[in-house]
């Protein structure tokens, strides 16, 4: 039985007796499949934890909000994301006695280094620096990469045993720790390598810690919309998806052609299932595609995909106005396809370009409330990848990305009053993020290579560090899809994925054929077919889903 369904049984009685102080949720999980039902242990526990996943369950109310009582503004608690920052250091190495290949070489001629040198000569792609490293227990690790850039931001590929898991990044020209954390090594001696991605660092040494333990609060969210005049389908489905994050994971993916495209027919073909989620892109609908002769159907797709009990994301491609636009006009979101300056628009120096955008967005809004009056909610995720700097939106800096970004947030909410939208930001840094009360769900996109299977838990720690609250973390794009078993083990509970379209499922060349380049058919067959992952046949019915508080 449910751990819910148990509370409401207690809840009922203790109501009878005036007992007051338990945790209270809904029994919001009544028409999920069997599938669907959250089980009464959490199993992305470390191995070797003995901690016990109900810590503070009878205060739940009390950790997540504080309620101000001249009001009703709902105050986040602030939660850490680990529960101490008691850590071991267990083993450490010095790059220069590892092995290199490539151009990597023994250097001396920096200052700050410990031992008799560094590294440096991560310069062409098969450019490397191995390790080894002995651990006397399974369990997680922290890995610390002592390095030093040369010249700017740097990022990396890290392989333990030969299995990427990932990057490590650093923009700092002083040796400092960058730390790659939960790695889960087993009992014994490890390869570590450091491999070039953009190359360019100096590599001084590599530490291993014991990894601190996720705080269980972070994993707990209310369903309570940044939009207090959310619509009905809009809290039932934020209610489904704050019921069922940390037990499973929703399967997703884009498909510019619905439900019947080739992406989505791909998948069924191959494991008989159907992604939960369908994920679309309004980039034709912008006017100065429009004026190009673009013409969109995501709208239609997004509401027969609804109907036909599925849930739908949608981002947006913003193509520039065409005053803006210097190359291929349908690369327009690209930064170096445009000479837009989004920092002069915030600022009110380019009037007609801040009336250009505003134009823009009166297009979208005019589809979403197409979607609105369907009673469509939306998984609403604009201004993507913004830090990253290849989209216009995000090349002139966070601050001039936050303005713009709350002002689509009021503008839709507010002039529009699109209630059926939940906010997903995805602007992939701290530095980036606009504030707890404008955002529903974080997002990350990860694309970490070619069948790289590994459940990418650095990067969904970086995302739980966004803010001092507890938000619902989902991978909101991807190229392979991550292990199901070792996401749950290692405690990156991602809430959903949504690969994205064309190779990464299927070939271009042939119909309906399944692309293995990204993720293999016996992967794809084991994620869609795994007892912790939800697809469209494991939904339930979203507009009759009770509403949680």
């Amino acid at each position: 039985m449910k751990p819910r369904r148990i509370q409401l049984l207690i809840w009922s009685l203790l109501i009878a007796t005036y007992l007051i102080g338990c945790d209270y949720k809904n029994d919001n999980n009544s028409d999920i499949s069997n599938k669907g039902v959250v089980s009464d242990e959490k199993s992305h526990e470390d191995p070797d934890d003995n901690i016990d996943n109900n810590i503070n369950d009878n205060n739940i109310s009390e950790n997540k909000v504080d309620r101000d009582h001249n009001d009703d503004e709902i105050k986040p608690k602030l939660i850490p994301v680990y529960l101490d920052n008691d850590q071991e250091l267990i083993y450490t190495v010095e790059a220069e006695d590892g092995i290199f290949t490539g151009n990597v070489m023994i250097e001396s001629g920096a200052s700050g280094y410990q031992g008799s040198g560094y590294v440096k000569g991560f310069e062409a792609d098969e450019d490397t620096c191995t390790v080894k490293v002995s651990v006397k227990q399974d369990g997680m690790y922290d890995m610390n990469f002592i390095s030093a850039s040369i010249g700017g931001y740097k990022e990396n590929y890290i392989y333990v045993d030969g299995e990427n898991l990932g990057v490590i990044s650093t923009d700092n020209k002083e040796f400092s720790d960058v730390v790659l954390e939960r790695v889960y090594l087993t009992v014994g001696e490890h390869e570590v390598t450091v491999k070039k991605y953009w190359g360019w660092i100096m590599l001084d040494r590599v530490e291993v810690y014991t990894s601190r333990q996720i705080n269980p609060d972070k994993y707990k969210i209310k369903p309570i919309l940044a939009n207090k005049n959310a619509s009905e389908n809009a809290k039932r489905l934020m209610s489904y998806l704050c019921d069922i994050y940390d037990e499973y994971f929703l399967s997703g993916q884009y498909c510019d052609t619905g439900r019947y495209g080739k992406e989505f027919v791909v998948i069924n073909k191959t494991t008989g299932k159907t992604p939960a989620i369908l994920g679309l892109d309004f980039i034709e609908y912008t006017p100065s595609r429009v004026e190009m002769g673009s013409k969109g159907s995501q709208t239609e797709l997004a509401i027969n995909f609804w109907k036909e009990g599925g849930i739908v994301t949608f981002c947006w491609h913003w193509n520039a106005p065409s005053k803006y636009l210097t190359k291929e006009w349908y690369r327009g979101f690209y930064t170096e396809a445009t000479n837009i300056n989004l920092k002069r628009i915030m600022d009110g120096q380019d009037k007609e370009g801040y009336d250009l955008l505003m134009k823009d967005i009166d297009a979208i809004a005019k589809e979403l409330l197409k979607l609105q009056e369907a009673e469509v909610p939306i998984l609403w995720r604009p201004l993507h990848e913004a830090s990253g700097g290849w989209f216009w939106w995000g090349a002139s800096g966070p601050e001039a990305y936050i303005e713009l970004y709350k002002l689509l947030y009021e503008r839709l909410t507010n002039e529009y009053q699109l209630n059926n939208l939940i906010w997903v930001w995805n602007g992939q840094d701290k530095d980036w993020y606009p504030g707890d009360e404008y955002v529903d769900i974080i997002g990350e996109d990860i694309y970490p290579g070619e069948r790289v299977y590994t459940s990418q838990v650095a990067r969904y720690l970086k995302a739980l560090d966004y803010t001092s609250s507890a938000k619902l973390t989902y991978l909101t794009e991807n190229g392979c899809l991550f292990d199901p078993d070792l996401a749950i083990r290692d405690g990156a509970m991602w809430g959903s994925w949504c690969t994205w379209g064309g190779e990464f499922v299927a070939k271009d060349i042939g119909i309906h054929t399944l692309s293995e380049q990204y993720t293999e058919a016996d992967m794809l067959i084991k994620v869609y077919s795994h007892e912790n992952v939800l697809n469209l046949e494991d939904l339930p019915n979203i507009t009759t889903y009770p509403i949680g508080e």
